[in-house]
């Protein structure tokens, strides 16, 4: 009488199983191919699987590529999160750079997911309103904003260098603020983008080669001077060098 029971969770495994492999395949087909748009057909033979059968895991191409951003927000919100808390929480400075530093490294890792979320659209694809996509979004870009708050509760935050807010960013500030327990100011939320921009720039240019003409000892100082300008600029303490 248990048999029903215990083959329900072996189906379920081995789903889960298959959508995990209907993923790899497709990110390594975009490795292969240097493309991040994806056939079922391209996908279903390098499974051995018939195109249709891949129906069965995902509704069409548009879902899959939603599960791969999904996954690849989720992957890079934990590598951040990883780096940043294998440094003292009392260390500020240091977790700002432990951030900067992982969120780079992902990006020359992982470029087809890099690419996934921060790239060109792909062609066609429209990604779900409030969808998975959207969630795993907020969770990995929460990172740099956790760290400001743990800035603003250990005190040792100072005010930005720019001051002045647009009425724009400060509705933007306001609704962030709605779902935190410590209110970031309008002023140093508006630094915080002014930092993931900076970072966020230095990654794709390098990701996509314009930085290939400097050695890499000269990229991994030239960021880590850009961190550390970031930082002093939104009023973080700022990192040391090393």
């Amino acid at each position: 009488m248990s048999t029903p029971a215990r083959s329900a969770p072996r189906r379920e495994k081995a789903r889960a199983a298959t959508i995990d492999e209907i993923k790899l395949t497709a990110l390594t087909h975009m490795r292969e191919t240097g493309t991040l748009d994806i056939r079922f057909a391209d996908i279903a033979r390098a499974m051995e699987m018939t195109p249709p059968a891949l129906y069965r895991y995902f509704a069409d191409r548009d879902e899959l590529l939603s599960a791969l951003i999904a996954d690849a927000y989720d992957d890079v919100g934990r590598y951040v999160a990883e780096a940043r808390d294998a440094v003292p929480a009392d260390d500020i400075g240091a977790r700002f750079l432990a951030i900067a530093r992982s969120y780079r490294q992902w990006a020359r890792q992982e470029p087809q997911q890099f690419a996934l979320i921060f790239g060109l659209p792909v062609a066609g694809y429209v990604a779900p309103v409030d969808g998975p996509t959207t969630e795993a979004a907020q969770r990995a870009m929460s990172q740099l904003s956790l760290l400001f708050v743990e800035a603003i509760d250990l005190g040792v935050l100072a005010p930005p260098r720019l001051r002045d807010v647009h009425p724009a960013i400060a509705a933007c500030a306001d609704q962030k603020n709605q779902h935190l327990a410590t209110e970031i100011p309008a002023e140093t939320f508006q630094a915080m983008l002014h930092t993931w921009s900076t970072l966020h720039g230095f990654a794709c240019l390098e990701a996509y080669g314009h930085f290939d003409w400097i050695d890499e000892a000269g990229r991994d100082a030239l960021f880590d001077g850009q961190a550390r300008l970031a930082a002093e600029a939104a009023g973080m303490p700022a990192p040391k060098s090393s």
